[in-house]
């Protein structure tokens, strides 16, 4: 059944579609007021008039988060509208493989201040504009629970993706940070780090070769799914989650906890 959020109000950005829509939804379902925040307003709106359908009170609003003015006219907007404010879900982000191109093609002595910067500025700046805004209405209230989004590659380098990688490992500290300024105040931060998610966007671009090898570093013989992160969420908004906070916890299938040589070895009974 899951935890229940009946009377909470929370905002989860980039959530028309992937992980956002699957967190928005499963909130709704749980008894949430829904803030849909997305720069895709065709999106946002369908989402919010799913939640509806599912019978939650639920409002859309067109965000770029790289816009101070625009996030903190959407969380007053969701305050106003939606009657305060729980729950944040730091969801937006630069991802599938269009927008992530550019950086996953280059390592870091070939990286542009441009790349670097509209991928900080999008992950990292409005992730912390995002919990701004929310934190200083949190505070007027009984506190709050703010999940932030990060990924595996916060957690582990590549070759590639450098960009993406550190700003995800910097929003592990900024939830850090935010857990332990405003822990005595009522509000927790958590962050999710989704490993292999089958979104929309997920499974665009990757060929046969390179789904076989991930699910191959993989403990568990399966592919994640957005619920499968936005259940997670749902925990980590939720009171009982109550004495869990500052943490970054991986929803990866195992990717990030076995030896580098696991998905090679031919009889995985033998590894010890």
């Amino acid at each position: 059944m899951g935890a229940r959020l009946d009377g909470k109000v929370a905002i989860v950005t980039g959530g028309a579609s992937g992980i956002g829509r699957a967190t928005a939804l499963l909130l709704a379902e749980r008894g949430a007021a829904i803030a849909v925040a997305d720069i895709n307003a065709d999106g946002a709106r369908q989402v919010a008039s799913e939640a509806r359908a599912k019978g939650a009170r639920a409002s859309h609003y067109v965000t770029d988060i790289t816009f101070e003015n625009q996030i903190e006219s959407m969380v007053a907007a969701t305050v106003a509208d939606l009657g305060g404010l729980d729950i944040l879900v730091n969801n937006a982000a630069l991802c599938g493989p269009a927008a992530i191109a550019p950086d996953a093609q280059i390592s870091i002595d070939e990286m542009t201040v441009e790349i670097w910067d509209r991928t900080m500025d999008v992950n990292l700046r409005g992730t912390m504009l995002c919990s701004k805004h929310a934190i200083r209405h949190m505070l007027r209230q009984d506190g709050g629970a703010i999940v932030n989004i990060s990924s595996i590659a916060s957690l582990q380098a590549r070759a590639t993706l450098t960009a993406y990688g550190i700003s995800k490992t910097a929003v592990n500290a900024l939830t850090q940070h935010i857990a332990t300024a405003f822990g005595k105040r009522g509000i927790r931060c958590n962050a999710v780090a989704p490993g292999f998610t089958a979104t929309e966007t997920g499974l665009t671009g990757l060929d046969d070769k390179e789904r076989e090898m991930r699910l191959r570093h993989s403990l568990l013989d399966t592919v994640g799914r957005p619920e499968d992160i936005a259940n997670m969420v749902a925990f980590l908004a939720s009171d009982d989650a109550r004495l869990v906070t500052g943490h970054v916890i991986p929803v990866d299938g195992g990717v990030t906890v076995h030896l580098p040589w696991f998905a090679d070895q031919n009889d995985r009974s033998a590894i010890n």
